[in-house]
């Protein structure tokens, strides 16, 4: 029983607003302020988001990480997700809720089905590639939005290749464009989770991708063909299983949860941009990869990737009683962050922690509070073998089939957009057909400085 007085740690005395606004628009710099000045605990307090107590310390994030479930609340912390992903999505429900939403849903990322993503995700980058332009500079990261777009709907729906899930496709992507506008996140900074319930391009955008959803699911139940194979059946048995009933609302909640554009095209994006600007790393790999060696180097590479340019910064849950964190009492109501961005820099934990060396996670695994890019504790993200194995079996194919080669040697910055942090150029490359290796020629070499302000170093 915690007797001392409730207390929060330090931090910026700035009015909510202004804290707000520097989260919104620089949030990588602030918390790298804060954390030199006020140490490994410290409150931000954010306007239309709360108070937030930011955790840098693993023992700190363990604690949170391990907690009894029914401690800690996480749809108040995320309401921003609400507009989007519906209160019956499996983040924002509270126990017990959330735990039975759950268990239906983890069947579909575990077991055989892993092998059969992988042959989809191999098969939509094969097809994605024959459109790739040779010769001439790309951005990586709208081809990257497509095949991870195109992996998730065949694994929803078990197909494509319908009028139907065209359009749902467009609509899809035409809902990523508007969200990953970075100007959303100062109107949410100002007028906060409001303005985009509000916004009538956000209503008719939302509302067409639902209207969507629901009429291929109503097509679904309506056609004996369809009542196996994919997510969308493996739910609507995990419910008649367990004697429930899946309301329209629940199920659109989940599969727009699976839909919306996720952070695995932008951590591939970044894990095409560190290999660009590291040539002797992206050589070992590709020779791996073209030798069809174990998975020794790519799982590092990803993991090293995802270390410096996490999907989220931070993960957020909303204390429903007081917590010893840090040396403080934080009080209920406040919202605890662990700081995955943080953590991942810390030089105790991962010496030299700015340069890209994918070789650290082959001398030690990664930890289970020090690398922590999904979250963790029973909410760490059920997808997140589906997510790795996806920028696997991404990587392999294009490295199978192109030869990658850096525009400029200059390292992208982060660019913030309304879903996750991605590359200022979107990672730019030139790619061209592979060339044998007794005929390749070397890659041209380039610099490997990093720049400061960049999650990537």
């Amino acid at each position: 029983m915690i007797k001392l007085p409730a207390k929060l740690p330090p931090g910026p005395r700035m009015p909510r607003a202004l804290q707000a606004l520097g989260w919104a628009e620089r949030p990588l710099p602030f918390m790298e302020r804060c954390h030199r000045r006020y140490g490994d605990v410290f409150t931000m307090r954010i306007r239309h988001a709360g108070t937030w107590v930011f955790l840098c310390d693993p023992e700190d994030v363990k604690q949170v990480f391990t907690a009894d479930p029914v401690s800690l609340g996480v749809g108040e912390a995320n309401s921003l997700l609400g507009p989007i992903l519906g209160p019956s999505s499996v983040m924002l429900l509270e126990e017990p809720e959330h735990m039975a939403h759950r268990r239906r849903m983890l069947p579909s990322f575990h077991g055989a089905l892993m092998e059969r993503y992988a042959e989809s995700t191999a098969e939509v980058t094969r097809e994605e590639l024959a459109s790739w332009p040779l010769g001439r500079p790309l951005e990586l990261w709208p081809r990257m939005q497509e095949i991870t777009l195109a992996v998730i709907m065949r694994a929803v729906f078990g197909e494509l290749d319908t009028d139907h899930l065209r359009r749902l496709h467009e609509q899809l992507r035409e809902l990523t464009e508007w969200m990953n506008n970075p100007m959303r996140l100062t109107l949410l900074a100002a007028v906060g989770p409001r303005s985009m319930v509000r916004n009538p391009t956000f209503r008719a955008l939302m509302g067409a991708v639902e209207e969507s959803v629901l009429e291929e699911v109503h097509r679904r139940r309506a056609a004996p063909e369809y009542r196996d194979g994919d997510i969308v059946a493996m739910l609507e048995r995990a419910h008649r299983d367990d004697g429930s009933s899946l309301s329209e609302q629940e199920l659109r909640d989940e599969l727009i949860t699976l839909l919306v554009d996720g952070p695995t095209s932008t951590s591939l994006a970044w894990v095409f941009e560190r290999l660009l600007r590291h040539p002797d790393k992206l050589a070992r790999l590709c020779e791996e990869v073209r030798a069809g060696e174990d998975e020794v180097y790519i799982d590092a590479v990803v993991k090293e990737t995802l270390r410096l340019c996490p999907p989220v910064p931070v993960v957020v849950r909303r204390l429903l009683a007081p917590m010893a964190l840090g040396g403080y009492v934080v009080p209920a109501g406040a919202t605890v962050a662990p700081c995955v961005y943080l953590i991942h820099r810390r030089e105790d934990i991962y010496p030299e922690p700015e340069r890209f060396l994918p070789e650290r996670f082959i001398e030690r695994p990664a930890g289970t509070y020090t690398w922590i890019p999904f979250g963790g504790g029973v909410r760490r993200c059920l997808a997140a073998s589906f997510a790795l194995l996806e920028m696997k079996r991404v990587l392999q194919t294009v490295l199978r089939e192109l030869e990658l080669h850096p525009v400029e040697p200059r390292s992208e910055r982060v660019a913030r957009s309304s879903i996750a942090f991605a590359p200022d150029r979107r990672a730019l490359a030139v790619v061209t057909p592979r060339v044998p290796a007794r005929t390749a020629r070397s890659m041209p070499a380039v610099a490997t400085r990093e720049p400061s302000g960049s999650p990537a170093g």
